[in-house]
């Protein structure tokens, strides 16, 4: 019994990694490809978890839509209702300084935390929203359990390889060309507003799928689940660690990030009630460490973006 536990925990935590490993592919696409500060990574997180969960969980009384689609519509919708929040965003914000963009997507971020927690028509309110389903969830527990691990990981390396070729294309040059020498791209011809806004639309998509995963495979959806620490935070903290704008990294800090903060979870877990709260705490201050130490000794993270990716261009000689 105590091998199967481990067994089930292990594919537990290795689900999660596969879900917030997507998460942090899509904040590389905007932020390690293009330059953009994504603050509310937990909003386009929400939208897709609540959206797949409206269309796929059964009707309520207390609450719309409930249409019972398949898994896969939920998912398809979850990363079109993310994109079209993020659009607008996007369309008004990356014509200006980045600042402006990160302080947009906490805004948007905190409306939606709100909205879900008080609309309970839309949402389920403080309940949330409930039975909804997750593919295999017929089996047997366990092998339930490691059939829907295996779904999410092969959606990950799915999701990996089809940005890696779009990053490899002429699009994901240009991307990268505009990051690195935005007055060089525009003096080439370049629509940068426009490029910037594929690119934010994108991982906002890429976000409202692991949203979608994420729900179907906890089978339920509750305000307290979108937690900015959790959802944004940590993401952040992945990818810095794993190297910015190297899909590869991303995954490799979702893995290590993930690994820390469960097992410090696990470790104040058995602690006595009335210091495991406390105890808790060290989960921060251990991530918050280890930013500091990449930050000191390695800031382009343990897979750094390889020279030959980074695009240089040297602005063109004024004529006298």
């Amino acid at each position: 019994m105590a091998s199967i536990g481990l067994i089930n925990y292990a594919t537990f935590m290795g689900t999660m990694i596969g879900i917030y490993g997507i998460l942090a592919l899509g904040l590389n696409v905007q932020w390690g490809v293009t330059g953009l500060f994504n603050a509310g990574i937990a909003g386009f997180f929400a939208v897709g978890a609540y959206l797949s969960a409206l269309l796929t969980a059964p009707p309520s009384p207390e609450r719309i839509m409930g249409w019972e689609l398949p898994v896969v519509v939920g998912c398809l919708g979850a990363m079109a209702g993310a994109a079209l929040i993020a659009w607008p965003i996007g369309r008004v914000c990356l014509r200006f300084r980045s600042d402006y963009l990160a302080i947009a997507t906490i805004g948007v971020a905190e409306v939606i935390r709100l909205v879900l927690r008080t609309e309970e028509s839309l949402s389920g309110g403080a309940r949330g929203i409930t039975g909804v389903p997750r593919p295999f969830g017929g089996f047997e527990y366990s092998l339930s359990q490691f059939a829907y691990f295996a779904l999410v990981i092969a959606v990950l390396l799915l999701v990996y390889w089809a940005l890696e070729r779009q990053l490899a294309a002429p699009w994901g040059r240009m991307m990268k060309a505009i990051r690195d020498n935005e007055q060089a791209a525009a003096a080439m011809g370049k629509d940068i507003a426009k490029r910037r806004l594929e690119a934010f639309v994108l991982g906002a998509a890429v976000m409202g799928l692991a949203g979608a995963l994420y729900v179907h495979f906890m089978r339920a959806i509750t305000p307290e689940a979108i937690d900015p620490m959790i959802s944004t935070f940590l993401v952040w903290i992945m990818l810095i660690l794993g190297g910015s704008g190297n899909n590869r990294g991303a995954i490799l800090g979702a893995v290590i990030v993930w690994l820390i903060w469960s097992m410090s979870e696990f470790v104040t877990d058995q602690l006595p009630a009335d210091v495991a709260t406390q105890a808790k705490y060290i989960r921060v201050f251990l991530i918050g460490l280890m930013l500091q130490l990449i930050l000191r000794f390695r800031p382009e993270g343990l897979l750094p973006e390889e020279s030959g990716q980074r695009t240089s261009y040297r602005s063109p000689p004024s004529s006298r």
